[in-house]
């Protein structure tokens, strides 16, 4: 279904949670990348500096968005 799944997140996330456990519930792998390290943090402001609330999620190097953002897009 999906070849590549990344997450943007840091702890203590409830939608980053939701999120982890939607794919781990179906078997889908994704890389997760933790926002509280500077240069990876600085990695997603470079691939959406818009990005203001966690997670943020891409699939197959598309943004989708937050968690709600995915749970719309899993929809269409």
């Amino acid at each position: 279904m999906f070849t590549n799944v990344e997450i943007y997140s840091k702890s203590n996330c409830v939608f980053c949670d939701k999120a982890k456990n939607y794919f781990n519930q179906n078997n889908i792998p994704f890389t997760e990348h933790n926002v509280e390290i500077q240069e990876i943090f600085d990695s997603l402001m470079q691939r959406n500096p818009n990005a203001r609330t966690m997670p943020q999620i891409f699939i197959d190097n598309e943004l989708i968005g937050g968690y709600t953002d995915l749970v719309e897009w899993l929809k269409s």
